[in-house]
């Protein structure tokens, strides 16, 4: 069964790791939970690949010091060479890992690579980066990271805590949101605090997407979705992927690769409980946070099938979860 991953931070993990780490990802080199030989053995064939810029330091976590505003000329210029990069893996790869640009691109053989921006610092109040990055393919835009930007504000990591912080879109971002609209980019809201949320769902007619999210009230992270916020994913046949990260799936909030991949499932039968199986999804966060030790890596994806299929998902929910319901929704938005 193919598999359709709504979130990866291969891109900032090659781009950070220097001169080689490209060919290392295209040969199989073991780095991190995905490389292209091993997203082939784990039947990936579909993913967003994340742009993520300023990157903080793993002590400004502890702190809260990453929630500090990134300048616009530094995120510009890694958003950019991440961009190029994935460019270059593609041509590099043979036609295994292709960029899609289209609903058809999503389909036939090897890996479709959607690009994708997580937090929109790249992009200047004026917009022109967006018309750029656009005609190099960018197809999915989260507004923000976990930090305030000059369009909108995340969510921190603090936990537990509620996504209602912060106030809702800027005047720049809901620009950037009508923007999106009229470009058929995919509008993710993962990172987004509840009012920008709400606000992107009265501007846009979209379907809802959160790439890499779970459900708040089985993991109480400012990360995850409220039951409102799923019910209303569900309304406009949209779509959440679900995070495999263990500090976003279990009750005490711990980031411990010790978690059973039945979390995966809970969180999923909770979403498809409130948005229906057809608006669920899987959005590892692969290279960007700890996996639970079950799953591993990219190879351990028939292990979660298994997993879900366990937990009473049919043969046909389990084939949308996996793909078709990523298929549906970037479809539907791309036009």
């Amino acid at each position: 069964m193919k598999v359709f991953d709504g979130h990866n931070d291969v891109l900032s993990r090659v781009f950070a790791a220097g001169p080689g780490a490209m060919e290392g990802f295209l040969s199989g080199d073991g780095e991190g939970h995905l490389d292209l030989p091993r997203a082939e053995l784990g039947g990936l064939a579909g993913a967003c690949f994340a742009v993520f810029t300023a990157a903080p330091p793993p002590a400004d976590y502890e702190d809260g010091a990453y929630f500090v505003p990134v300048p616009h000329r530094e995120a510009l210029r890694e958003g950019l060479a991440q961009a190029a990069l994935l460019q270059r893996m593609a041509r590099a790869s043979g036609g295994r890992l292709r960029i899609a640009r289209a609903a058809a691109d999503l389909d036939g053989d090897g890996l479709a690579a959607v690009l994708h921006l997580e937090g929109a610092e790249p992009i200047s109040t004026g917009l022109d980066e967006l018309e750029v990055l656009h005609a190099a393919g960018l197809r999915s835009l989260g507004l923000v990271w976990s930090r305030r930007n000059a369009f909108a504000t995340g969510v921190p990591f603090a936990f537990p805590g509620t996504p209602d912080q912060g106030p809702g879109l800027t005047d720049a971002g809901r620009a950037l949101v009508r923007a999106c609209g009229e470009l058929r980019i995919a509008l993710d809201v993962s990172h987004l605090n509840e009012r920008g949320f709400w606000e992107v769902a009265e501007l846009s007619d979209a379907p809802l997407i959160a790439s890499h999210s779970g459900a708040h009230v089985l993991c109480p992270s400012p990360r995850n979705l409220t039951d409102d916020q799923l019910r209303a994913v569900g309304e406009r046949r949209g779509l959440v992927g679900i995070n495999f990260f263990p500090g976003f799936l279990r009750a005490d909030g711990a980031d411990e690769a010790e978690t059973p991949l039945v979390l995966i499932a809970e969180h999923a039968a909770h979403a498809a409980q409130l948005a229906g199986p057809e608006c669920v999804g899987l959005g590892s966060d692969f290279d960007g946070a700890t996996m639970p030790a079950p799953l591993g890596d990219v190879t351990g994806l028939p292990a979660l099938l298994d997993t879900l299929r366990s937990a009473g998902f049919t043969d046909v929910q389990l084939e949308g979860i996996a793909f078709g319901n990523w298929r549906r929704v970037l479809a539907e938005t791309w036009g």
